[in-house]
Protein backbone atom coordinates (compact mmCIF):
# COMPACT_ATOMS: atom_id res chain seq x y z
CA UNK A 1 0.00 0.00 0.00
CA UNK A 2 3.10 2.46 0.75
CA UNK A 3 4.45 1.45 -2.66
CA UNK A 4 1.07 2.37 -4.25
CA UNK A 5 0.80 6.08 -2.36
CA UNK A 6 4.63 6.57 -3.39
CA UNK A 7 3.79 5.68 -7.04
CA UNK A 8 0.48 7.81 -6.72
CA UNK A 9 2.39 10.69 -4.97
CA UNK A 10 5.21 10.91 -7.79
CA UNK A 11 2.82 10.80 -10.64
CA UNK A 12 1.16 13.17 -9.76
CA UNK A 13 4.58 15.44 -9.26
CA UNK A 14 5.62 14.53 -12.64
CA UNK A 15 2.47 15.20 -14.02
CA UNK A 16 2.12 18.78 -12.57
CA UNK A 17 6.21 19.74 -13.12
CA UNK A 18 5.08 18.51 -17.73
CA UNK A 19 1.85 20.55 -17.09
CA UNK A 20 3.40 23.65 -15.90
CA UNK A 21 6.44 23.07 -18.45
CA UNK A 22 4.03 22.80 -21.00
CA UNK A 23 1.66 25.72 -20.36
CA UNK A 24 4.73 28.41 -19.59
CA UNK A 25 6.54 27.50 -22.98
CA UNK A 26 2.69 27.74 -24.89
CA UNK A 27 2.30 31.18 -22.48
CA UNK A 28 5.96 32.44 -23.43
CA UNK A 29 5.24 31.52 -27.30
CA UNK A 30 2.27 33.49 -27.44
CA UNK A 31 3.65 36.24 -25.17
CA UNK A 32 6.38 37.13 -27.63
CA UNK A 33 4.63 36.41 -31.17
CA UNK A 34 7.04 33.08 -32.13
CA UNK A 35 10.00 35.31 -30.54
CA UNK A 36 11.07 32.09 -28.68
CA UNK A 37 10.54 30.17 -31.63
CA UNK A 38 12.43 32.15 -33.79
CA UNK A 39 15.26 31.92 -31.18
CA UNK A 40 15.21 28.19 -31.02
CA UNK A 41 14.86 27.76 -34.26
CA UNK A 42 18.13 30.40 -35.34
CA UNK A 43 20.25 27.42 -35.83
CA UNK A 44 21.43 24.12 -34.86
CA UNK A 45 24.25 25.01 -32.50
CA UNK A 46 21.96 26.79 -30.32
CA UNK A 47 19.40 24.05 -29.87
CA UNK A 48 22.13 21.99 -29.15
CA UNK A 49 23.30 23.85 -26.48
CA UNK A 50 20.26 24.87 -24.57
CA UNK A 51 19.10 21.29 -24.89
CA UNK A 52 22.18 20.13 -23.00
CA UNK A 53 22.44 22.57 -20.84
CA UNK A 54 18.94 21.96 -19.78
CA UNK A 55 19.59 18.16 -19.97
CA UNK A 56 23.08 18.57 -17.69
CA UNK A 57 21.11 20.84 -15.14
CA UNK A 58 20.92 18.36 -11.97
CA UNK A 59 17.33 17.19 -11.65
CA UNK A 60 14.58 16.10 -14.48
CA UNK A 61 13.02 19.59 -15.05
CA UNK A 62 15.21 20.04 -17.60
CA UNK A 63 14.73 17.43 -19.06
CA UNK A 64 10.92 17.58 -19.22
CA UNK A 65 10.95 21.29 -20.87
CA UNK A 66 12.96 20.05 -23.75
CA UNK A 67 10.20 17.62 -24.05
CA UNK A 68 7.92 20.38 -23.94
CA UNK A 69 10.02 22.45 -26.36
CA UNK A 70 10.27 19.51 -28.57
CA UNK A 71 6.00 18.36 -28.86
CA UNK A 72 5.97 22.44 -29.68
CA UNK A 73 8.34 21.76 -32.33
CA UNK A 74 11.26 23.84 -31.27
CA UNK A 75 13.79 21.39 -30.72
CA UNK A 76 15.39 19.02 -33.46
CA UNK A 77 15.34 15.41 -33.23
CA UNK A 78 19.04 15.64 -32.50
CA UNK A 79 18.35 18.63 -30.29
CA UNK A 80 15.96 16.21 -28.04
CA UNK A 81 18.75 13.17 -28.31
CA UNK A 82 21.71 15.61 -27.46
CA UNK A 83 19.39 16.96 -24.02
CA UNK A 84 18.71 13.38 -23.25
CA UNK A 85 22.30 12.70 -23.64
CA UNK A 86 23.06 15.33 -20.87
CA UNK A 87 20.19 13.78 -18.78
CA UNK A 88 21.34 12.52 -15.31
CA UNK A 89 18.05 12.49 -13.67
CA UNK A 90 17.66 12.89 -9.73
CA UNK A 91 20.61 11.14 -9.10
CA UNK A 92 22.70 13.51 -9.80
CA UNK A 93 21.95 15.67 -6.27
CA UNK A 94 22.84 12.26 -4.51
CA UNK A 95 26.64 12.91 -6.78
CA UNK A 96 27.16 16.25 -5.84
CA UNK A 97 26.85 15.50 -2.14
CA UNK A 98 29.12 12.27 -2.49
CA UNK A 99 31.28 12.96 -4.56
CA UNK A 100 31.06 17.08 -5.62
CA UNK A 101 34.50 17.36 -7.76
CA UNK A 102 33.77 14.29 -9.98
CA UNK A 103 30.23 15.19 -10.53
CA UNK A 104 30.67 18.45 -11.56
CA UNK A 105 33.25 16.92 -14.39
CA UNK A 106 30.99 14.42 -15.01
CA UNK A 107 28.31 16.82 -16.02
CA UNK A 108 30.34 19.10 -17.96
CA UNK A 109 31.40 15.83 -20.42
CA UNK A 110 28.01 14.80 -20.85
CA UNK A 111 26.59 18.47 -21.66
CA UNK A 112 29.91 18.77 -24.40
CA UNK A 113 28.99 15.12 -25.53
CA UNK A 114 25.14 16.15 -25.75
CA UNK A 115 26.07 18.63 -28.46
CA UNK A 116 28.13 16.14 -30.55
CA UNK A 117 25.49 13.42 -30.04
CA UNK A 118 23.51 15.63 -30.85
CA UNK A 119 25.08 16.93 -34.15
CA UNK A 120 25.42 13.06 -35.32
CA UNK A 121 21.85 12.47 -34.39
CA UNK A 122 20.07 14.80 -36.72
CA UNK A 123 22.77 13.78 -39.58
CA UNK A 124 21.89 10.40 -38.75
CA UNK A 125 18.47 11.47 -38.67
CA UNK A 126 19.10 12.49 -42.37
CA UNK A 127 20.66 9.90 -43.57
CA UNK A 128 17.59 7.06 -42.89
CA UNK A 129 15.29 9.82 -43.27
CA UNK A 130 14.03 9.58 -39.56
CA UNK A 131 10.59 12.19 -39.54
CA UNK A 132 10.64 13.59 -35.82
CA UNK A 133 7.69 14.18 -34.00
CA UNK A 134 5.82 16.89 -35.87
CA UNK A 135 4.32 20.13 -33.49
CA UNK A 136 1.31 19.66 -32.18
CA UNK A 137 -1.02 21.89 -34.29
CA UNK A 138 -3.13 22.54 -31.54
CA UNK A 139 -0.07 24.30 -29.59
CA UNK A 140 0.85 26.45 -32.04
CA UNK A 141 0.77 30.12 -32.07
CA UNK A 142 -1.97 32.01 -34.02
CA UNK A 143 -2.01 35.42 -34.89
CA UNK A 144 -5.33 36.54 -34.88
CA UNK A 145 -6.12 39.56 -32.71
CA UNK A 146 -7.87 37.56 -30.42
CA UNK A 147 -5.30 35.32 -29.41
CA UNK A 148 -2.95 37.07 -26.92
CA UNK A 149 -2.24 35.64 -23.59
CA UNK A 150 -1.80 38.36 -20.90
CA UNK A 151 -5.28 40.63 -20.01
CA UNK A 152 -5.21 42.32 -16.54
CA UNK A 153 -9.01 43.80 -17.68
CA UNK A 154 -9.80 39.82 -16.50
CA UNK A 155 -9.78 41.09 -12.77
CA UNK A 156 -11.97 43.45 -13.22
CA UNK A 157 -14.80 41.48 -14.26
CA UNK A 158 -14.34 39.67 -10.54
CA UNK A 159 -16.63 37.87 -9.08
CA UNK A 160 -18.23 37.32 -12.37
CA UNK A 161 -15.51 34.86 -13.72
CA UNK A 162 -16.16 31.75 -15.84
CA UNK A 163 -16.95 28.25 -13.74
CA UNK A 164 -13.52 26.55 -15.75
CA UNK A 165 -11.56 29.66 -14.24
CA UNK A 166 -12.92 29.29 -10.71
CA UNK A 167 -12.58 25.38 -10.87
CA UNK A 168 -8.86 25.74 -12.26
CA UNK A 169 -7.74 28.07 -9.22
CA UNK A 170 -9.98 26.04 -7.03
CA UNK A 171 -7.61 22.91 -7.92
CA UNK A 172 -4.00 24.79 -7.51
CA UNK A 173 -5.42 26.38 -4.61
CA UNK A 174 -5.78 22.76 -3.25
CA UNK A 175 -2.29 21.81 -4.82
CA UNK A 176 -0.46 24.92 -3.13
CA UNK A 177 -2.02 23.62 0.14
CA UNK A 178 -0.85 19.78 -0.26
CA UNK A 179 2.53 21.11 -1.01
CA UNK A 180 2.60 23.73 1.25
CA UNK A 181 1.43 21.29 3.96
CA UNK A 182 3.85 18.38 2.61
CA UNK A 183 0.70 16.28 1.57
CA UNK A 184 1.57 16.26 -1.83
CA UNK A 185 5.24 15.77 -3.08
CA UNK A 186 8.19 15.95 -0.87
CA UNK A 187 7.64 16.22 3.22
CA UNK A 188 10.54 18.33 3.47
CA UNK A 189 11.32 21.92 1.62
CA UNK A 190 13.76 20.53 -0.57
CA UNK A 191 14.62 21.62 -4.38
CA UNK A 192 11.76 19.93 -5.32
CA UNK A 193 9.06 21.63 -3.09
CA UNK A 194 10.26 24.76 -3.64
CA UNK A 195 10.61 24.33 -7.17
CA UNK A 196 7.16 23.16 -7.39
CA UNK A 197 5.54 25.72 -5.24
CA UNK A 198 7.00 28.43 -7.48
CA UNK A 199 6.22 27.18 -10.52
CA UNK A 200 1.98 26.37 -8.99
CA UNK A 201 2.44 30.41 -8.35
CA UNK A 202 3.28 31.05 -11.52
CA UNK A 203 0.76 29.08 -12.84
CA UNK A 204 -2.04 30.66 -10.61
CA UNK A 205 -1.23 34.08 -11.83
CA UNK A 206 -1.29 32.86 -15.62
CA UNK A 207 -4.27 31.35 -15.18
CA UNK A 208 -5.56 34.59 -13.06
CA UNK A 209 -5.03 36.83 -16.15
CA UNK A 210 -5.16 35.26 -19.41
CA UNK A 211 -8.18 35.74 -21.63
CA UNK A 212 -11.21 33.48 -22.01
CA UNK A 213 -10.23 32.53 -25.42
CA UNK A 214 -6.73 31.50 -24.28
CA UNK A 215 -7.78 29.76 -20.99
CA UNK A 216 -10.01 27.45 -23.21
CA UNK A 217 -8.53 27.14 -26.49
CA UNK A 218 -4.70 26.96 -25.02
CA UNK A 219 -5.04 25.67 -21.32
CA UNK A 220 -8.05 23.13 -21.59
CA UNK A 221 -8.95 21.96 -24.36
CA UNK A 222 -5.04 21.30 -25.74
CA UNK A 223 -2.77 21.08 -22.81
CA UNK A 224 -5.48 19.50 -20.23
CA UNK A 225 -7.40 17.50 -22.45
CA UNK A 226 -5.63 16.19 -25.20
CA UNK A 227 -2.19 15.95 -23.19
CA UNK A 228 -2.56 15.61 -19.54
CA UNK A 229 -4.42 12.53 -19.03
CA UNK A 230 -2.05 10.73 -21.50
CA UNK A 231 1.15 11.83 -19.48
CA UNK A 232 -0.15 10.62 -16.16
CA UNK A 233 -1.70 7.61 -16.84
CA UNK A 234 1.73 6.70 -18.74
CA UNK A 235 3.69 8.24 -15.67
CA UNK A 236 1.74 5.88 -13.52
CA UNK A 237 2.01 2.51 -15.13
CA UNK A 238 5.57 2.86 -16.00
CA UNK A 239 6.19 3.82 -11.82
CA UNK A 240 3.98 0.81 -10.75
CA UNK A 241 5.29 -1.57 -12.94
CA UNK A 242 8.89 -0.32 -12.02
CA UNK A 243 8.28 -0.10 -8.32
CA UNK A 244 7.06 -3.55 -8.06
CA UNK A 245 9.27 -5.33 -10.44
CA UNK A 246 12.00 -4.11 -8.48
CA UNK A 247 10.57 -5.04 -5.86
CA UNK A 248 11.13 -8.75 -6.55
CA UNK A 249 14.60 -8.27 -8.05
CA UNK A 250 17.70 -7.94 -6.57
CA UNK A 251 19.39 -5.93 -8.90
CA UNK A 252 21.80 -4.43 -6.30
CA UNK A 253 23.05 -8.19 -5.74
CA UNK A 254 22.89 -9.75 -9.26
CA UNK A 255 25.43 -6.74 -10.64
CA UNK A 256 27.70 -7.25 -7.66
CA UNK A 257 27.88 -10.99 -8.54
CA UNK A 258 28.28 -10.34 -11.99
CA UNK A 259 31.20 -7.87 -11.97
CA UNK A 260 32.46 -8.98 -15.86
CA UNK A 261 29.40 -8.32 -17.43
CA UNK A 262 28.62 -4.77 -15.25
CA UNK A 263 29.28 -2.88 -18.36
CA UNK A 264 26.09 -4.32 -20.06
CA UNK A 265 24.09 -4.38 -17.05
CA UNK A 266 24.59 -0.46 -16.94
CA UNK A 267 23.53 -0.16 -20.13
CA UNK A 268 20.36 -2.38 -19.79
CA UNK A 269 19.44 -1.07 -16.18
CA UNK A 270 19.62 2.69 -18.15
CA UNK A 271 16.97 2.09 -20.95
CA UNK A 272 14.29 1.88 -17.45
CA UNK A 273 12.40 5.37 -17.52
CA UNK A 274 13.22 5.48 -13.68
CA UNK A 275 15.61 7.67 -11.73
CA UNK A 276 16.10 4.21 -9.15
CA UNK A 277 17.76 1.89 -10.93
CA UNK A 278 20.59 4.13 -11.90
CA UNK A 279 21.42 5.19 -7.80
CA UNK A 280 23.34 1.84 -7.38
CA UNK A 281 25.98 2.54 -9.66
CA UNK A 282 25.84 5.68 -8.25
CA UNK A 283 27.13 4.16 -4.67
CA UNK A 284 29.21 1.77 -6.38
CA UNK A 285 30.79 4.03 -7.60
CA UNK A 286 31.07 6.04 -4.37
CA UNK A 287 32.48 3.16 -3.21
CA UNK A 288 35.17 2.89 -5.65
CA UNK A 289 33.76 -0.67 -6.77
CA UNK A 290 33.20 0.86 -10.38
CA UNK A 291 35.03 2.83 -12.48
CA UNK A 292 34.41 6.49 -13.65
CA UNK A 293 33.34 5.09 -17.53
CA UNK A 294 30.89 2.50 -16.17
CA UNK A 295 29.26 6.08 -14.15
CA UNK A 296 29.41 7.89 -17.59
CA UNK A 297 28.07 5.47 -19.85
CA UNK A 298 25.09 4.75 -17.75
CA UNK A 299 24.55 8.31 -17.29
CA UNK A 300 23.90 8.70 -21.00
CA UNK A 301 22.10 6.05 -21.94
CA UNK A 302 19.43 6.93 -18.54
CA UNK A 303 17.46 10.08 -18.50
CA UNK A 304 15.84 9.36 -14.98
CA UNK A 305 11.81 10.28 -15.27
CA UNK A 306 12.48 12.47 -18.57
CA UNK A 307 11.40 10.12 -21.47
CA UNK A 308 8.46 9.51 -19.56
CA UNK A 309 6.01 12.38 -20.33
CA UNK A 310 7.17 12.17 -24.45
CA UNK A 311 6.24 8.41 -24.24
CA UNK A 312 2.63 9.79 -23.91
CA UNK A 313 2.79 11.80 -27.04
CA UNK A 314 5.17 9.93 -29.21
CA UNK A 315 6.33 5.82 -28.85
CA UNK A 316 8.32 6.01 -32.01
CA UNK A 317 10.36 9.22 -31.06
CA UNK A 318 10.80 7.67 -27.54
CA UNK A 319 12.29 4.61 -28.84
CA UNK A 320 14.37 5.80 -31.34
CA UNK A 321 15.90 8.37 -29.10
CA UNK A 322 16.37 5.74 -26.25
CA UNK A 323 18.27 3.43 -29.04
CA UNK A 324 20.44 6.24 -30.33
CA UNK A 325 21.63 6.81 -26.60
CA UNK A 326 21.95 3.21 -26.04
CA UNK A 327 24.73 3.18 -29.05
CA UNK A 328 26.35 6.11 -28.27
CA UNK A 329 26.96 5.13 -24.65
CA UNK A 330 28.41 1.88 -25.98
CA UNK A 331 30.35 4.05 -28.07
CA UNK A 332 31.50 6.73 -25.83
CA UNK A 333 31.76 4.02 -22.83
CA UNK A 334 33.54 0.74 -24.31
CA UNK A 335 36.20 1.83 -24.97
CA UNK A 336 37.25 4.19 -22.09
CA UNK A 337 35.84 1.10 -20.05
CA UNK A 338 38.59 -1.31 -22.02
CA UNK A 339 41.51 1.34 -21.14
CA UNK A 340 40.26 0.88 -17.44
CA UNK A 341 39.24 4.84 -17.30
Amino acid sequence: MNELTSVINHSVMITLFVFVMMLLVDYINVLTKGDMEKALKGGRVRQYTIASFLGATPGCLGAFANVSFYVHGLLSFGAIVGGMIATSGDEAFVMLALFPKEAVFLFAVLFILGIIGARIADKAASIFKIVPCQECTLQKVHYEEECHCFELEVLKKFPKLSLLRYALLFFFFILLVGIGGGIVGPQTWNWQRITLFSLLLITTFIVVTVPEHYLKEHIWEHIVKKHLWQVFLWTFFALLFITFGLQYWDLEGFVKANMIVIFLICVLVGIIPESGPHMIFVMMFASGLIPFSILLTSSIVQDGHGMLPLFSYAIKDSVLIKLFNLLFAIIIGLPLFLLGV
